[in-house]
């Protein structure tokens, strides 16, 4: 339920940016058939770049750390419940929405066919004329919608041309598709927008098919007599079904200049923006120095410098900071998540205090297996840091690394994160890599 929330919320900032987009920069250019184009395909990538899920950032030779699934400290009960109920409920209302919308699309679709079914048709210049009374001038896929039929009257004519303009480009696929985009977008007004410039595009479209053969002055005049109300079902294209005023405005308007298409390309960096908000993640590069302040957190990651497998000196033993074979606890990683789940807390203090953050602790796996030298790499205070080193000092040997062929010690990093559950960050689970870092341990406490 979050994520279809979540997607819904994204959808519609990007529905929002590009119909506002078509509107100040494109609107008023005569490249009709690229503005269809467009429109669709902004419509489409509304739909597709919230579901895309890219990671960028440095991974040809840095190795960044893993963060794991959340353990759990405390009692999952209490969490916030008012606030899943809300969720619960919006979903509900929105789940309403939809399914009147697809029944009204549904109806609309039979109750079209059905008075078809009742109509006459005739077959005229390539084209099926559904004749009915109760019909006003319009195009149904491939029907061509009439009250009365007689194309000896020049007006009708121009009706049938306008009409077959919409037939041929297939203008009732489009609104199709924008009828489901209403299902699913039903509460986001701007997708009304989105469909009023479709429907206007369309009308350009006949409007200048009609003008190629009919003087301008005669077609405005017939658009003056034949306003009607309403616009008729879903997909339907009326003769005469809104801005009329602006579709005579554009008829007069003179043809705009090739090097006006230049506007068209400013959509590739506003497309690349939103990709680049909604389905990109960046993963980071460096871990930050000095004290961490509550609330954050940033991984850390191994340069390329460190992969140069550096030999320390620590007192009299040799460290390595990267080797061929990392250390591995007993009993490999999974044994070492359960130890981690079962021994370390959330101090009362820290808790209290809202201290949240990432401690990362450092340690050396001796030859011989056991672990020394543990010791805060960066810390947060409030009783946090004495629980990283003590949940680490308590832990059981390790398998030691090997540096070609041979057991060394070798120097670790452990991140562990400390989250109160009214946090925000965000936290992804991937799964484990072969770095000497150690994988982030995420902790968190609910209230």
């Amino acid at each position: 339920m979050n994520f279809i929330l979540t997607y819904l919320t994204e959808a519609s900032i990007c529905l929002g940016i590009t119909v506002v987009f078509y509107r100040v920069v494109l609107s008023e250019l005569t490249f009709f058939t690229l503005n269809r184009v467009l429109l669709i395909c902004m419509l489409m990538l509304s739909f597709i770049i919230p579901l895309l899920s890219f990671q960028v950032g440095i991974s040809s030779l840095a190795t960044a750390e893993i963060t794991l699934p959340e353990f759990v400290v405390g009692n999952e009960i209490n969490r916030d419940s008012s606030s899943l109920i809300w969720q619960q409920i919006v979903f509900m209302i929105y789940l309403a929405g939809v399914v009147i919308m697809s029944v009204y699309l549904i109806l609309g679709y039979f109750t079209s066919q059905r008075m078809i079914g009742k109509s006459k048709l005739l077959h005229y210049q390539n084209y099926w004329i559904a004749v009915h009374p109760k019909f006003i001038p319009a195009s149904f896929f491939d029907y061509i919608l009439l009250p009365e039929f007689d194309p000896n009257r020049a007006e009708q004519r121009q009706i049938i041309l306008h009409e077959s303009v919409h037939v041929r480009l297939k203008h009732s696929w489009d609104l199709l598709f924008i009828q489901f985009a209403k299902i699913i977008f039903w509460f986001n007004p701007l997708i009304y927008q989105f469909e009023r410039s479709l429907r206007e595009v369309h009308e350009y479209q006949a409007d200048h098919g009609v003008t190629s053969s009919y003087s301008k002055k005669e077609y405005s005049g017939l658009l003056l007599q034949l306003i009607t109300k309403g616009q008729g079902w879903h997909f339907m294209n009326n003769f005469n079904q809104f801005q009329t005023k602006k579709r005579i405005i554009m008829m007069s308007k003179p043809q705009s200049q090739k090097k006006e298409m230049r506007r068209f390309l400013l959509a590739i960096p506003v497309l690349a923006a939103l990709f680049f908000v909604f389905s990109c993640e960046i993963a980071p590069e460096e871990e930050m120095e000095g004290p961490m302040m509550a609330g954050e957190s940033k991984a850390t990651s191994i340069g390329p410098a460190d992969l140069s497998a550096r030999k320390l000196n620590d007192n009299v033993n040799q460290v390595f900071d990267v080797v061929e074979v990392p250390p591995q606890p007993i009993g490999g990683m999974l044994a070492w998540h359960k130890y981690l789940s079962k021994t370390i807390k959330y101090p009362a203090a820290a808790r209290s205090a809202g201290i949240q953050g990432t401690v990362i602790v450092g340690f050396i796996v001796e030859e011989n297996g056991n672990l020394s030298n543990v010791e805060i790499l960066r810390g947060l205070g409030g009783a946090v840091d004495e629980e990283a080193i003590r949940v680490v000092e308590n832990a059981e040997n390790w398998e030691p690394g090997k540096q070609r062929d041979r057991v060394v010690s070798t120097r670790m990093r452990l991140p562990i994160r400390f989250k109160l559950a009214n946090s925000n960050a965000k936290i992804e689970s991937t799964s484990a890599s072969s770095s000497d870092n150690l994988p982030e341990i995420v902790v968190v406490a609910y209230n």
